[in-house]
């Protein structure tokens, strides 16, 4: 099993990750922010991650710091489950309806930190969560995954259903990616032999 636990600690935030990439998508998450809460649910989910997250963050200022830095710690988590990512297929890609909205992710576990965020959220918030954060979020998570990550919004109007449509097809094309491709379980999907 592709397990990984983090600890990360500053001025800011308080983060605790319990990852295993070969779940069942279990799930147990309170990071102080209701609607990452329920976002990162949806992740385990759909990935079929085993994933506990919490957070004791200065969320008396805003979500900021707490969602950007659950980023960094989950995209760490994979990156050290994954180690040297021998056997995983590599790519992923999904095309996720969520009611009006649709969503194209593709992600490559290249070793080569690349976010393409081509999304248009309508409103500046859902409920009380500031909805540019979703950006920061992909942004520290894609950049200590390692990896290469295209989300594209293509139809939606509702913010909340757009970003559920993120999440969803983020964790169902990573899902693909690290799966174990049995025919090449000793090889390194690469021809520089590594992925780094």
């Amino acid at each position: 099993m592709r397990k990984s636990k983090i600890e990360r600690n500053t001025f800011e935030t308080k983060i605790k990750v319990k990852l295993n990439v070969d779940g069942t998508g279990k799930y147990e998450n309170n990071t102080g922010v209701g609607f990452l809460d329920h976002m990162l649910d949806l992740f385990a989910k759909h990935g079929r991650f085993d994933l506990k997250v919490y957070c004791d963050g200065d969320t008396q200022v805003d979500d900021h710091h707490s969602t950007e830095d659950i980023g960094i710690a989950l995209g760490k988590c994979f990156y050290e489950a994954l180690g040297d990512l021998k056997g995983v297929k590599r790519y992923g890609n999904f095309l996720l309806p969520m009611d009006e909205s649709l969503t194209l992710v593709a992600v490559d576990l290249s070793g080569r930190y690349f976010l393409n965020f081509d999304v248009n959220i309508p409103t500046e918030k859902v409920g009380t969560f500031d909805t540019e954060l979703v950006e920061e979020f992909f942004i520290g998570f894609t950049r200590h995954l390692n990896a290469t990550l295209h989300i594209k919004n293509m139809a939606g109007t509702n913010s909340h259903h757009i970003i559920e449509s993120i999440f969803k097809g983020v964790a169902r094309a990573l899902a693909e990616a690290v799966s174990i491709d049995e025919k090449y379980r000793n090889e390194i999907p690469s021809t520089k032999g590594v992925l780094i």
